[in-house]
C-alpha cells in the first residue's frame, strides 16, 4: 500500500458524514510500515466497538467505518480476509453502511474480520511446511494474494451504488 497522509485517509471515508470523518481517531501515520499492509485498519479509542478500514481500490485509497457486533460468535470464527487458519487472535463480525444513498437508506454489509485487524501480518506469516518439497514462499505469496482480493471485494461491495 503507499503512504497515505491525514488529509487523504479523511477524504478515502465513503459511509460517513462530513462531521464523523473531522471526528476520525487517526492513528500514529509515522508508525505505520506501509510496505507491509494492504489496508491500514484500526479502532477506535473512544468508542470500543468502532473500527477503521482504508485500502486502495483501483489505486485512489477508499475507507469505511466499520461497527463491531454486540454479541460475539457462539463458534471460534475464521476471518474472511486473511482466511488463518491458525486462529492466533480474536475474529469477530463487523458491519458497515454501505457508501452513498444506499448507506443512507440503512443497507448494511458484514463480515467476519481479525477484532484489531491483525490481517495484515497473518496473511504474511510464513506457513507450515505442508508437505515434502513444499514451496513455502509461493504458498505465502498466494495467500497475500488471496488476501488482498478478499480486502477488495469487500470495499467494492461497500462502495457499490445499489
Amino acid at each position: 500500500m503507499r503512504t497515505l497522509d491525514a488529509a487523504q485517509i479523511r477524504a478515502a471515508f465513503t459511509n460517513v458524514s462530513l462531521r464523523e470523518r473531522k471526528a476520525v481517531a487517526l492513528p500514529d501515520l509515522d508508525a505505520v510500515p506501509w510496505d507491509a499492509i494492504d489496508y491500514l485498519g484500526w479502532r477506535d479509542p473512544k468508542m470500543p466497538l468502532v473500527g477503521y478500514v482504508v485500502t486502495l481500490v483501483d489505486d485512489e485509497p477508499v475507507g469505511f467505518r466499520m461497527r463491531q457486533a454486540e454479541q460475539t460468535p457462539r463458534h471460534r470464527a475464521q476471518c474472511v480476509w486473511c482466511a488463518d487458519v491458525t486462529l492466533p487472535n480474536d475474529v469477530v463480525m463487523f458491519s458497515t453502511k454501505r457508501a452513498g444513498a444506499a448507506g443512507r437508506r440503512g443497507d448494511t454489509v458484514g463480515t467476519y474480520v481479525c477484532a484489531q485487524f491483525e490481517c495484515n501480518r497473518n496473511a504474511r506469516a510464513t506457513p507450515r511446511t505442508a508437505y515434502l518439497g513444499f514451496d513455502v514462499e509461493a504458498a505465502r505469496q498466494a495467500r497475500i494474494i488471496a488476501f488482498r482480493e478478499n480486502v477488495q471485494r469487500f470495499a467494492r461491495e461497500v462502495i457499490a451504488t445499489a
